[in-house]
């Protein structure tokens, strides 16, 4: 039997689609594990390692913003950049059917509809940053301007 190589998930096929580099970084996952433990286990200081979250605006409109896993949310500055009067987190029931991703598998690469995004603006102080690869225990390595290019993202003040 030919070996296969290494796993490929969903966004590694799109960055490979559109010939962008990037790395591929495996660690065994645990459910209680956090951004800032998985970023220890990668070797990797936390503010590399940004973790994806989804917001609904109060339009009803969903946002997406990607920071460091060390950080929280600032919901006024979200809600300002998204030009909304508040965002709210939503649930993590609804995770997986508005995206395809579940809980600590979330890329913003990939997901089942394009929603406007955001990288912390910090991001560009890295030559790359870690996300998400689509699944648990899998993490891309790339340029910030890469990841932004690939998911129509831009940068903002987001903590």
């Amino acid at each position: 039997m030919a070996n296969k190589g290494p796993e490929k998930t969903n966004v590694m096929r799109i960055l490979d689609g559109k010939k962008i580099p990037y790395r591929a970084h495996t660690y065994t996952p645990d459910a209680t594990m956090s951004g800032v433990q998985i970023a220890q286990l990668l070797g990797e200081e936390p503010d590399r390692v940004f973790k994806t979250l989804v917001t609904q605006g109060k339009s009803g409109q969903y946002y997406v913003f990607v920071i460091p896993v060390a950080a929280e949310l600032n919901l006024k500055k979200a809600a300002a950049v998204s030009g909304e009067k508040a965002v709210a987190m939503i649930k993590q029931k609804e995770l997986l059917p508005l995206t395809g991703y579940i809980h600590g598998g979330c890329s913003p690469l990939g997901m089942k509809k394009a929603f406007p995004t955001w990288i912390h603006e910090t991001a560009r102080a890295h030559e790359a940053m870690f996300v998400s690869a689509g699944k648990v225990g899998f993490q891309i390595e790339l340029a910030p301007a890469d990841l932004a290019d690939a998911a129509g993202c831009r940068f903002a003040d987001l903590i």
